[in-house]
């Protein structure tokens, strides 16, 4: 799961399994695969990068 920042300021945390679609216009809209629009402040790159890190996080065997 990741942070996201609503145009309002409201922090909110989203599944990333959900996520079907981002795209800026000039808005950061995420598609969710439920049909639920979210439009945020964090642009697609940025958001892209926390998904990495989150998965990476979760992915990684980090014991030695």
């Amino acid at each position: 799961m990741i942070y996201l920042t609503r145009l309002n300021g409201e922090r909110i945390v989203i599944n990333i399994d959900l996520i079907e679609l981002m795209e800026e216009t000039p808005d950061t809209i995420v598609t969710l695969t439920t049909g639920k629009k979210l439009v945020v402040r964090e642009p697609v790159k940025k958001i892209r990068e926390d998904i990495i890190r989150f998965r990476k996080r979760t992915c990684t065997n980090l014991k030695a």
